[in-house]
């Protein structure tokens, strides 16, 4: 699908003037509107949004949206939302979610939740924790994975936490410590299960995954899965896939799936499979997943594309795109799948310094069209109708 693409600089004269008036310091850049013409309407998915992680220390967190109702790509448009916020969404985007009527964005480096309304995206507050990572939802709560310590890589860096936050006052009510540097979280029969990196201890990276009970919110189990763990994703068995990043030298990234055995009451790693794997989405009984795996010593990335049959366990398809556009991506950043329609998105973060490009591919894996974004796209979730 050819994109005809109309970039509203100013919509119009008020709106610039007021805008920037708003700050005595800085600028408020306006929403800049791409037509993609690619509308999904009736539907029970209204759009979604993409947080852009900006690169570390340039507090160029952004937020866009595309709206299915209109076919219109929304590029930066939390700042606009929001001209009173100084510093506008902060340094490095890490997550997003939806809870109810809530957007939440995890900004790492600024080490903060913001919570806007998920339909109008207007700033509700935000929740305090330090070197916040993944945010996850359960009964009334938000949980936040946190690094606790500073940025920093330290031998000493001290165990990471998960946060539970009241998702009405925006308090944390309680607080559980896990391994080194928790990354993504699934909850599964009312427990936990939480990544451990390890990440700033290289090489001593954790290999564990926290077994937190809700009831009690206490850790009480810890599993050996791999080094570097990163992603967590629940599949429609109630199967864990775990990643694993490896050490970026001699021991490669690669997939691991929990499960409960027959006779066996808790999670264990039942199978390794013999894939590197970066990030992963999954609908139905596929696994999408893609693999931008760096290596120290050759200086250079190995990029995959795959399908794994999360019945099955096997690995069906070398790559999800068929078309050949896959050359196209320069460093694939975040995927996501369209509940609905099987749309598969994918993310370039390009240079980590520039713009972005956000692509979407058919069911099939052939492209349908792909947009300019903010600074290191990343993170998708989808605005329920």
């Amino acid at each position: 699908m050819k994109i005809r693409r109309q970039t509203i600089e100013l919509m119009c004269l008020w709106l610039a003037t007021g805008l920037t008036g708003c700050r005595e310091d800085e600028l408020v850049v306006p929403t800049e509107y791409d037509i993609i013409g690619d509308e999904n309407y009736p539907s029970d998915i209204r759009g979604f949004y993409l947080v852009n992680e900006g690169n570390m220390g340039s507090n160029k967190c952004t937020l866009d949206f595309y709206d299915y109702r209109t076919g219109l790509y929304s590029r930066n448009f939390y700042a606009e939302r929001n001209p009173n916020v100084i510093k506008e969404l902060g340094d490095v985007g890490n997550d997003i979610g939806i809870y109810g009527s809530k957007l939440y964005v995890v900004v790492n480096c600024s080490h903060k939740v913001e919570v806007m309304d998920a339909k109008t995206g207007i700033r509700l507050g935000q929740i305090d924790i330090p070197n916040c990572r993944y945010v996850r939802f359960y009964r009334g709560k938000a949980y936040v994975s946190s690094y606790v310590g500073p940025v920093l890589i330290d031998p000493d860096a001290p165990k990471g936490a998960v946060f539970e936050v009241d998702t009405t006052s925006f308090a944390i009510t309680r607080k559980v410590s896990v391994g080194y540097q928790p990354e993504e979280m699934e909850i599964v029969d009312d427990y936990m299960y939480v990544a451990n990196s390890g990440g700033y201890r290289v090489p001593d990276y954790d290999n564990t995954v926290s077994v937190i009970q809700m009831i009690d919110f206490k850790q009480v189990q810890q599993i050996p899965v791999g080094i570097n763990l990163h992603r967590v994703k629940k599949d429609r068995y109630n199967k864990l896939w775990v990643t694993s990043r490896g050490d970026y030298q001699t021991r490669p990234s690669r997939l691991y799936v929990l499960d409960k055995r027959k006779g066996y009451n808790q999670m264990i790693v039942t199978d390794t499979i013999p894939v590197a794997c970066s990030n992963m989405a999954i609908k139905g009984d596929s696994l999408y997943y893609y693999a931008t795996e760096w290596n120290n010593y050759t200086s250079s990335n190995t990029i995959s594309y795959g399908i794994i049959d999360v019945r099955s366990k096997e690995i069906i398809s070398k790559s999800f795109i068929t078309d050949g556009t896959e050359k196209d991506i320069t460093i694939p950043y975040g995927i996501a799948v369209h509940p609905e329609t099987g749309d598969i998105f994918v993310t370039d973060a390009k240079n980590y310094v520039s713009s972005g490009t956000l692509y979407c591919f058919t069911k099939d894996g052939r492209k349908k069209w792909s947009v300019r974004t903010g600074d290191i796209p990343a993170h998708i979730v989808f605005l329920p109708n």
